[in-house]
């Protein structure tokens, strides 16, 4: 019934598995992708045809993860799988990346990539092979893909590089990169890294370029048994002529208005240039609107020629700069007077308010996964509003542009942060891009990166960023340092690199032509160390190191350990203590597992009174030491004070005062706290306290000038008592004795003789044998119960 094809690599040690023609038959190509028991479903669909006027290229990657893929259902009121999580959008976007340059320019059949994942084994990431089931769905569909691609996951850890680690080694190691090319060039690269070298970054590119040409075997090995037939393209109309006369219409016009340094008034010359060029065609619209409307395109293609040219033949870029030259900067820390920290930072037109906000574990993310429930203690959101390119725009919700760019300065400043164990704060830091004219993500690393030293973060080093272009015509080429706008949308590349002086903490590159050569790669790490130690000497002209001290207006957090064994003592039946606590004291109080207890507030005082609280409850009270405590029941005899939290003790009424206390009412009350000393604990664990020997204004611990009492042990004659075990046992001290004789003969002083009653045990079985039971005895004595 199938008519299943199917290849088979060994890759990594592991199997990789492609397989078609038994699942989504009817898409125009669909893979079923398996590494290890995690398998990934691909379909691609493309439409037959363009709509009218339609002048881009319309690619939609889904990438979504069935949480039956693990064995879990969803978390939430809504059981089932809703819009796309952080995670989904971003490994779309990682599909979608390498992919869109390899559609040939003039191809606008709209496509959806769908890419599903269907099995999770909690070892294989799907994110790689939902790129390869991508690539092999385009192949064989017959779109006109100019592929296929390959994708791998490096490590590195010991100094060698690991090919697709698991999660742990990832953890484990200093390195998560990703990258996909063809089989002649890299077309996107994505990192996390713990302060490498350029050496280091450049060679696991080309490590991870060489892995994975096996893969993009594998994919024309099965397209060459299952692809489709290709599409049949229009022939490309020769545009020469159309070319040249809107060049000398408006080439000069273009050319001037690329000199303006001024993004505003260098876009209104381009906009007088563009009008002109409506003007020239004008007559054009009326005999054939579509050749006008082509013609109209090509002033883009114009443009780019002339910033292009001008670069390659000249060296001067549209601002006027060198290739390798940064836009002025300027950082200013403290911006926002409430934020725990804040800095603004101006990168040419380029501008973001960093803000970084510290919180308690409660305020950690969670997050609902494949690999279940997981907590997120720092987050990074990136925020760009219409405004800030002089634009009207839709204004809400973060878009999957916003949520690459925050994940990318994310994975920037995380190598850099203190543990959890370190600085058990909630970290957030937020860029709001207020102007944008360049990358305004590498903005917000350097604005980020200010505004947590701002707020006292113990970040290991400063981080900065900067955003490399490209521009390659045949065999020449320029790397430009720090971008502009026009530059990213006229260019071949956008290569970001962010990291501290140390190393590279993240890398990331996208590319609209067919790849680059390493080469090219190494030219742009290279001048991208230039420029990224730049931007740190001119971060450091507003804040040189992290602040010792953190905001006043921040949470303050205190931890302490305790014995486990003392866990369910300061939590309390059903939570009771530990509720007792945070609402007398106000502080909040988080307690794990093991033991360790965070205390925080932004009152110190309240910091400590929870501390001292909790102190009482797991600490042993202490023989002679002083103890502030609280007066919480009164007795004919004196008051139980409670002094460490959950432990009370009796000052009887003698050690209330010196002098004689009639009523204890009279001297001390319900809730009066006072100063005791602990003057013996007995073998019960009960407390006896003394108020009369300690200062209650100061404390301290006052000298008894009360007389000795009379040893307990000299209490007079209380008359030869003997062994207590014999026949004479007498009570009383000196009074008569009493006579009991041998306990075996109770006769006469007991009531009458009861009879040798001979061993316990040997009794009969329907009575005992203390003799014949008196009348009046109940049946229960007697054995008698019919």
């Amino acid at each position: 019934m199938f008519d299943t094809k199917k290849v088979e690599i060994e890759w990594g040690g592991k199997t990789l598995t492609l397989e078609t023609g038994r699942v989504a038959r009817q898409a125009d190509g669909a893979v079923l992708a398996t590494l290890g028991e995690t398998v990934v479903l691909c379909a691609v669909t493309a439409a037959k045809s363009v709509k009218e006027g339609q002048d881009f290229f319309p690619l939609t990657v889904h990438y979504q993860e069935k949480f039956s893929a693990s064995g879990r259902i969803p978390g939430g009121f809504f059981k089932r799988e809703r819009g796309a999580t952080e995670r989904e959008t971003l490994i779309s976007r990682l599909i979608d990346r390498p992919i869109r340059p390899l559609f040939p320019e003039g191809f606008y059949n709209e496509i959806n990539a769908i890419a599903q994942v269907m099995s999770y084994d909690g070892e294989n990431e799907p994110d790689i092979l939902a790129m390869i089931a991508a690539s092999a769905a385009l192949t064989l569909s017959g779109v006109p893909f100019m592929g296929p691609i390959g994708a791998a996951r490096v490590g590195y850890r010991d100094g060698e590089y690991q090919l697709n680690p698991t999660d742990a080694e990832v953890a484990a190691g200093e390195l998560d990169l990703v990258v996909a090319g063809t089989h002649d060039a890299v077309m996107m690269v994505e990192s996390e890294a713990k302060e490498l070298s350029e050496d280091v970054m450049l060679g696991a590119v080309m490590f991870a370029h060489r892995e994975f040409q096996r893969v993009i075997g594998a994919i024309i090995e099965l397209a060459e048994q299952a692809a489709k037939d290709p599409w049949e393209l229009a022939p490309v109309e020769d545009k020469s002529a159309t070319m040249a006369k809107l060049r000398e219409a408006i080439g000069a016009d273009l050319q001037a208005a690329y000199r303006i340094t001024n993004k505003a008034e260098r876009q209104n010359a381009v906009n007088a240039a563009r009008a002109k060029a409506r003007e020239v065609f004008e007559p054009l619209k009326h005999e054939d609107p579509a050749q006008y409307l082509g013609t109209l395109k090509l002033v883009k293609k114009l443009e780019a020629d002339i910033v292009r040219g001008a670069i390659l033949t000249d060296g001067v870029r549209i601002d006027g700069r060198d290739t390798r030259t940064v836009r002025p900067i300027e950082a200013e820390v403290h911006f926002l007077p409430r934020a725990h920290g804040s800095a603004l930072f101006t990168r040419g037109e380029t501008q973001t308010i960093a803000t970084t906000t510290l919180g308690t574990r409660d305020a950690e993310q969670m997050i609902d996964g494949l690999n279940g429930l997981s907590y997120q203690h720092f987050m990074l959101h990136y925020n760009f509003p219409p405004y800030s390119v002089g634009e009207v725009g839709r204004f809400g919700a973060p878009g999957r542009r916003e949520i690459g760019h925050g994940k990318l300065a994310w994975r920037a400043l995380n190598p850099v942060l203190p543990s959890k164990e370190e600085f058990p704060y909630t970290i957030r830091v937020t860029s709001d891009i207020t102007e944008s004219n360049g990358s305004s993500s590498m903005a917000t690393v350097c604005g980020g990166s200010l505004a947590l030293m701002d707020a006292g973060v113990p970040i290991k080093r400063p981080v900065s960023g900067i955003a490399m272009g490209l521009i390659k015509e045949g065999d020449r080429f320029a790397v430009l340092s720090d971008i502009l706008g026009d530059e990213d949308h006229l260019g071949d590349m956008d290569f970001k690199v962010a990291g501290t002086s140390e190393g590279i903490t993240s890398l990331q590159m996208d590319i609209k032509i067919a790849g680059i050569t390493e080469e090219i790669m190494r030219t742009a790490l290279a001048q991208a160390h230039e420029g990224r130690a730049h931007i740190l000497g001119e971060m450091a002209k507003a804040l040189g190191e992290t602040r010792t001290e953190l905001s006043a207006h921040a949470p303050r957090i205190e931890t302490m350990q305790i014995d486990k064994s003392k866990i369910r003592d300061v939590i309390g039946t059903g939570g009771k203590v530990i509720r007792e606590i945070v609402a007398t004291t106000g502080a909040k109080v988080d307690i794990d597992d093991e033991g360790v207890i965070k205390i925080s507030s932004s009152d110190g005082a309240q910091i400590e009174a929870a501390m001292n609280w909790i102190k009482g409850i797991v600490e042993e009270a202490e023989v002679g030491k002083i103890y502030t405590g609280k007066v919480v029941n009164l007795v004919d005899f004196g008051a139980f004070v409670n002094f460490m939290g959950g432990k009370d003790g009796l000052v009887h009424v003698s050690e209330i005062r010196n002098e004689r206390v009639e009523k204890v009412s009279d001297v001390l009350s319900e809730g009066q706290e006072v100063k005791v000393k602990v003057l013996e604990i007995d073998p019960r664990g009960k407390v006896r306290l003394s108020m009369r020997v300690v200062d209650q204004e100061t404390g301290a611990e006052l000298e008894d000038t009360r007389p000795a009492r009379e040893p307990r042990g000299d209490r007079g004659d209380r008359g030869d008592r003997g062994p207590r075990r014999d026949g004479d046992r007498r009570r009383g001290g000196g009074g008569g004795d009493r006579d009991r004789g041998p306990r075996g003969d109770r006769g006469g002083d007991r009531g009458g003789d009861r009879g040798d009653r001979g061993p316990r045990r040997e009794r009969s079985e329907g009575g005992n044998d203390d003799g014949p039971a008196p009348e009046f005895a109940p049946a229960f004595l007697t054995g008698d119960r019919d």
